[in-house]
């Protein structure tokens, strides 16, 4: 196991009913700016909800925040932030607010070009570059990303995302509340399940090094997933199903199962690509690489695909080879099996607009993926012609 640090200090409420929470972390005499995507937590009532639990306090409002959030919309909100003295922001949604969220806090106290702060890639921005900034809660609608428990953010800007990271946006607090999520449409929740299992994997299908426990609540959160995953799209009003989920999503992606180990972002690296270019959902991208992936990978990989086929998918038949294949195809069957699509092909996207995607890798350098900074350019092309 490796060295790590680790140090989280978001509070999570959770559970039904746990808005009231919020009145008992925001400062009385803050004055508040709400966050908010297309406008279901406007017409659910939600916003509404936030405001009453809020009372007195000065609220403001900025809706329209994008599924992959923008920098253009997102420097609006600084706007907003510098020129009312927002004192604390608040994130009703799902990923994308929340990550748009974190960026408008460090952008509304630095002191350049918001620009600059996308060129930082995993590199985290610390309170040297940009200060002191406004705190963050969030109250989760949609469960994928993990970032209610995290402090990394992913921005898009003209035809790239870039991963924003600083100590500075964990959020102070974030109410996970699974009956508002019931209203989800089915194809947000396989999305979710998807983005989840693949955080999951990205930190546990690399190389052994003894990490026995985070090895153990990886695969825990896997096997939750594969248990309730049709359930819960199928059922959204399942509580029992639906709570499990939620905290999946945000256990698999606030740090806990990252420590001491090796991490390869290598498929959301390339299915960031493929969202900037082709419009894809992220989750959608996530279920097209992840089995060519591994398939490409499998040698680089094999000790921990062999301990996922027969820890998580219990295959115990046949030889090491033929258990890796199907552990590959039932993962490749459980996205399908949500509803989700896994080629390519079944988008639009046709083999002689793999080049583009390659040179959109190159150009935000991207040539060295992996645990082992290997995977070069040309194993990018392999990967995405096997999921054509």
């Amino acid at each position: 196991m490796f060295n790590f640090d680790f140090h989280n200090p978001t509070r999570i409420f959770f559970g039904k009913d746990r808005l009231d929470s919020i009145d008992q972390v925001v400062p009385a005499d803050a004055t508040v700016l709400i966050t908010y995507g297309g406008g279901s937590a406007v017409k659910s009532g939600l916003i509404d909800k936030v405001k009453i639990v809020l009372g007195n306090r000065k609220v403001y409002e900025f809706g329209g925040i994008e599924p992959n959030p923008r920098y253009e919309t997102l420097m609006k909100a600084v706007e907003i932030v510098r020129s009312e003295n927002i004192d604390f922001l608040i994130a009703v949604g799902g990923g994308s607010v929340i990550d748009g969220t974190k960026f408008i806090t460090l952008a509304s106290s630095y002191k350049g070009d918001g620009r600059d702060l996308l060129k930082y890639g995993f590199t985290p921005i610390t309170s040297e570059v940009v200060g002191t900034v406004v705190p963050i809660g969030t109250v989760l609608t949609l469960p994928a990303t993990g970032s209610e428990m995290n402090s990394g953010a992913v921005i898009s800007y003209e035809h790239g995302k870039f991963p924003v990271m600083s100590p500075l946006t964990f959020p102070k607090f974030s109410t996970l509340d699974p009956t508002i999520t019931f209203t989800l449409p089915k194809i947000q929740v396989a999305n979710g399940i998807i983005d989840t299992f693949v955080h999951t994997t990205e930190q546990y299908l690399t190389y052994p090094v003894d990490a026995r426990l985070q090895d153990r609540m990886a695969e825990g959160i896997l096997q939750t997933l594969i248990e309730i995953g049709e359930t819960t799209v199928n059922e959204p009003e399942n509580y029992d199903a639906r709570a499990n989920l939620v905290w999946c999503a945000t256990l698999a992606l606030n740090g806990i199962i990252a420590t001491g180990v090796p991490v390869d972002w290598s498929v959301h690296m390339l299915g960031h690509e493929l969202t900037a270019l082709f419009g894809i959902d992220h989750g959608q991208t996530l279920a097209i690489v992840l089995p060519p992936m591994l398939e490409v990978r499998r040698e680089q990989k094999r000790a921990k695909l062999l301990q996922y086929a027969e820890r998580v998918w219990k295959i115990e038949d046949g030889s090491d080879e033929e258990k890796i294949t199907l552990a590959i195809q039932k993962t490749r069957e459980f996205f399908e099996n949500l509803g989700v699509k896994t080629r390519f092909s079944e988008y639009g996207v046709e083999a002689d607009q793999i080049p583009v995607v390659i040179e959109q890798l190159k150009a935000h350098g991207m040539t060295a993926l992996s645990e082992t900074q290997d995977l070069t350019l040309d194993i990018s092309q392999q990967i995405l012609e096997r999921a054509l």
